[in-house]
């Protein structure tokens, strides 16, 4: 049996509403594409569809190792089927009406289901790509920094646009940022609430691969094959940076709840703010700062 059919047994393509699939026996890679039904932005339904995904791929790899097949999946492409978009960020509507309704326990379900998918994610037995052709806002960018390994295209913008609304990115940003840059830049980022390029956060050290528009997936496909001439030595350097700067599920709960205790403090004028946002989530309207309605909001 070789590894497409031996992947593909227990497992239909199909089972999924907001997720797309497809596996590149040439590379040993799955891609995944976020293609959300409703509002392009992480709904409780695309949190749980990544989850089963993920879970299924990790039980695989792990199944084939044991196994001794040696030939299974090596990578696990995360991208997007929206044109102009990645990923716009959390659920906005369903935290207005947590909030309002002084849900916490909601809150906390949805943010630990995103730390559930964060570790889960993080700590893949295999290398993981995310390709952000579009924009990425807060948790969106947040489901990008996860992977080892983020490239993006130069006409992309991501940030974290949650001090807009008195708030802050809770599900892995903090954690993630540091580690790829340092504290201080990591809070200058969160705080400053304004979109960067794919091109500045490259010259930070955010952005592992620039792209050119419309060279992503040759991009992925260029970074897979320079990984497979070097497959020992790139899998030794994450194994150190990871024993180096390991993130825990401990951290990731705590810093959680302080973000569902903070959301619980907004005000009205906050929550008419995160209001307006939720509304350009679903027209797709893409805020930057520095545009009119971003100016006014602030």
């Amino acid at each position: 049996m070789d590894a497409m059919q031996h992947f593909s047994t227990g497992f239909a393509q199909d089972v999924y509403r907001d997720l797309g699939t497809r596996y590149d026996p040439e590379q040993r890679a799955m891609w995944c594409y976020m293609q959300p039904s409703f509002r392009p932005c992480c709904t409780p339904e695309l949190i749980s569809e990544l989850q089963h995904f993920y879970q299924f791929v990790r039980q695989n790899v792990t199944s084939d190792r044991e196994s001794g097949i040696h030939d299974g999946i090596r990578f696990l492409v995360l991208s997007s089927r929206i044109p102009g978009v990645f990923n716009l960020g959390g659920d906005l509507v369903l935290f207005l009406k947590l909030i309002r309704s002084a849900d916490r326990e909601g809150l906390y379900q949805y943010a630990k289901s995103c730390i559930d998918l964060l570790h889960i994610g993080y700590h893949m037995p295999i290398t993981t790509i995310a390709l952000v052709q579009g924009d990425a806002f807060g948790g969106g960018f947040e489901g990008a920094l996860k992977c080892r390994v983020l490239i993006a295209e130069r006409q992309a913008q991501m940030g974290l646009p949650e001090i807009l609304f008195n708030l802050f990115p809770g599900m892995g940003a903090y954690s993630l940022l540091a580690r790829r840059l340092d504290p201080v830049r990591a809070e200058r980022l969160i705080l400053s609430g304004r979109m960067h390029s794919a091109e500045e956060l490259f010259e930070m050290g955010v952005v592992d691969v620039l792209a050119e528009t419309g060279q992503g997936e040759e991009a992925v496909l260029t970074y897979m094959k320079k990984h497979g001439r070097a497959h020992n030595g790139y899998e030794s350097i994450h194994k150190i940076r990871q024993i180096y700067h390991p993130i825990s599920y401990d951290e990731l709960i705590r810093i959680a709840d302080i973000w569902v205790d903070a959301a619980l403090q907004l005000n009205e004028r906050d929550l008419r703010i995160m209001e307006r946002i939720a509304k350009s989530q679903e027209k797709l309207a893409v805020l930057r700062p520095g545009t009119a309605e971003v100016k006014q909001l602030a």
